[in-house]
């Protein structure tokens, strides 16, 4: 009886064991690395309350900007492995990591994927007194005029660089570049006329395009997109041409495969519900859950896309 007695106490203190050391037993910290407001803290937010809900802990947002993302996600990059650091970053991370030379770590190397969480194209957005209506006018246009036309971006080594120069490639065009310190003084300057074309997101363009300040005339999905369905897709005149953001999560490398697909398994179940899908779509963006190895297929394959491109149109950091 004693033995008896004994196997079930130790039964009951493995349970109990098991119990306090089971992932996750505290609270977990998802790592931004920009400033509060922009889209990966609108993401990071939006995953993290379901995520806690569904994993049973706190799930905090910490905003670690810096170095256009490098300090927060460098930081990560020295974390415990344990799946009590995360990193919320979006397809930028890719661009900056093909023309960046001193990195303080390895993009691929240095972090887990984990999650994809959503995919956005870019509205091809032209001044109003611009000529061209359409994907085809505008190749054609640009084509006929190598040189006469200038596009904005939001800086050197921008996503929005690199989505246009990427259309050059592809097109046989050629438009001068005027980098702009963000967004903002871009779209004001495509507005005022001094420059003809911009490539942007959803969200930074559409408000403009709605109220009549500027004119949308494309997109960059493969296909027509819920986030402008009303738009023609630039591949139907540049075949395969494709540029869309995409947003994730990552942490340390040599995470657990255990601890990141049950990260993964979880973070996909919260993208398939309706609310989800909904909220992104709002924010220019369509819920796209993938395994952690096509997270990693995706981001190897993007920087080594960005570095050929960079290499033959001369993109460098700043």
């Amino acid at each position: 009886m004693k033995k008896i007695l004994l196997s079930i106490a130790c039964l009951c203190m493995s349970g109990v064991l098991f119990a306090q050391t089971a992932y996750p037993n505290k609270p977990i910290t998802l790592v931004v690395p920009y400033p509060v407001g922009g889209s990966n803290d609108v993401f990071a937010r939006l995953i993290a309350k379901n995520l806690g809900d569904a994993l049973k802990v706190s799930v905090v947002v910490d905003n670690r900007p810096g170095a256009s993302g490098s300090t927060g996600t460098a930081q990560v990059s020295k974390a415990a492995p344990d799946g009590y650091t995360l990193l919320a970053v979006s397809s930028s991370m890719t661009t900056n990591a093909a023309i960046q030379t001193k990195a303080s770590f390895d993009p691929v190397a240095g972090l887990t994927p984990i999650a994809l969480l959503a995919k956005g194209p870019f509205i091809v957005a032209v001044n109003n007194d611009f000529p061209a209506k359409n994907p085809a006018e505008l190749i054609a246009l640009l084509k006929k005029n190598p040189g006469k036309f200038n596009y904005a971006s939001s800086g050197t080594g921008s996503s929005n660089q690199f989505a246009t120069e990427l259309l050059k490639v592809m097109s046989g065009t050629f438009a001068l570049h005027i980098p702009y310190r963000g967004m903002g003084p871009a779209t004001t300057d495509l507005i005022g006329g001094q420059t003809q074309i911009l490539l942007a997101s959803g969200p930074s363009l559409l408000p403009q395009v709605r109220n009549g300040r500027i004119r949308a005339i494309g997109i960059t999905s493969l296909k027509p997109s819920p986030i402008a369905p009303e738009l023609i897709p630039m591949a139907t005149v540049v075949p395969g041409y494709e540029f869309e953001l995409w947003w994730g999560i990552l942490g340390p490398a040599g995470m657990p495969a255990d601890i990141v697909n049950l990260l993964n398994r979880e973070i996909n179940k919260i993208l398939n519900t309706p609310e989800m899908k909904a909220a992104l779509l709002r924010e220019g963006a369509e819920a796209s859950p993938e395994s952690p190895a096509q997270f990693a297929t995706r981001l190897s394959g993007d920087i080594a896309r960005w570095k050929s491109v960079a290499k033959r149109q001369n993109i460098t950091a700043e």
